[in-house]
């Protein structure tokens, strides 16, 4: 028979070292369960998830109150009294939210093209040039039919970047700088803003999709009497326009918020420079009609004094009337 000794386990190297009488499970279930604190830390992540929109959802409608608030205490010409412009404006209403309210035109047609225009030369920089931020001013480019603003013989350039002769020595602006000078003016809703040049209309038109207080003035009598035509054909009916010399400004209207000059003068007009608001803004082309011309943006501190930003030369036909007058 074999001996006992033969069938006795002998120690293996490799096997797991043993373990004090009652402790073996409890040290298995550590090591055989790591995931718990895992699932603990992922539980907390979600909960913090689910919880994270309706925190965000409370800071937002206080921001939003406390805007609302500050708005109250700016000056009473940053929040237009409606009281003071509904005879002017009597369409121009407020909703329940106390958002202004006016009619602009929605027209479909050739909307791809003016798409991409934009995508093309305005909401992207280019080689030359920055892109424009304001995404109201980048929705007004899309919004406003660029073709109903240029001779018909012109309708096949219409969404091309360049400018384009509407006839009388006038041109309509490259959509690029029609953008950029809107941006700059910074134009908030409610705001008073002046045009000096009406032309085809399709500045004051893009002025209109952020304001519904537009006035505008064109020297050239055919001109105005076009433009008058095309806003009511089109229904843009708070763009106030008038035949006149834009030197002298609308000092009925005055003060503005903001002055856009779309023709370029040798000097800044005074009349136009005191009738902006103080904290407002003028964009205006300066220079003679040989000389370069820059687009320069002029902001008018409280005192009356005067900041000035070049930001590119440009080239626009030259102011006429009064300024031409030795």
């Amino acid at each position: 028979m074999p001996r006992q000794a033969d069938h006795a386990p002998q120690s293996d190297s490799n096997s797991a070292p043993s373990l004090a009488p009652g402790s073996s499970c409890r040290s298995r279930r550590r090591s055989g369960q790591p995931w718990r604190p895992v699932l603990a830390l992922a539980l907390v992540v979600i909960a913090l998830l689910l919880l994270l929109p309706f925190v965000l959802a409370d800071l937002q409608q206080e921001d939003e109150q406390d805007a609302r608030a500050v708005a109250g205490q700016e000056p009473a010409a940053s929040q237009p009294a409606d009281a003071a412009l509904t005879e002017t404006f009597p369409e121009v209403t407020r909703d329940s939210d106390g958002r202004l309210q006016w009619p602009r035109p929605r027209i479909a047609d050739r909307k791809p093209e003016r798409d991409r225009l934009v995508d093309r030369y305005i909401a992207r920089g280019g080689a030359f040039h920055d892109a424009v931020k304001d995404e109201r001013v980048v929705a007004a480019m899309r919004t406003v039919p660029r073709h109903e603003f240029v001779p018909r013989s012109r309708h096949r350039s219409a969404y091309d970047d360049t400018p384009l002769p509407i006839g009388h020595g006038q041109t309509i602006s490259q959509p690029y700088i029609v953008a950029l000078m809107t941006d700059l003016l910074e134009v908030k809703e409610g705001d008073k803003v002046l045009e000096i040049g009406t032309g085809s209309g399709y500045q004051a038109a893009v002025l209109n999709e952020l304001t519904p207080y537009v006035y505008s003035i064109e020297i050239v009598k055919p001109l105005y009497e076009e433009v008058v035509e095309r806003f009511e054909r089109l229904g843009y009916k708070t763009i106030q326009a008038r035949l006149g010399d834009g030197y002298d400004g609308w000092q009925q209207h005055a003060p503005f918020d903001g002055i856009i000059v779309t023709c370029a003068a040798g000097h800044v007009p005074p009349p136009l420079w005191n009738q902006l608001k103080p904290g407002g803004r003028m964009v205006i082309p300066v220079g003679g009609v040989y000389e370069t011309q820059r687009l320069v943006v002029l902001t008018k501190r409280a005192d009356g004094g005067r900041k000035s930003r070049t930001v590119l030369p440009v080239r626009f036909v030259p102011m006429t009337g009064k300024i031409q007058k030795p």
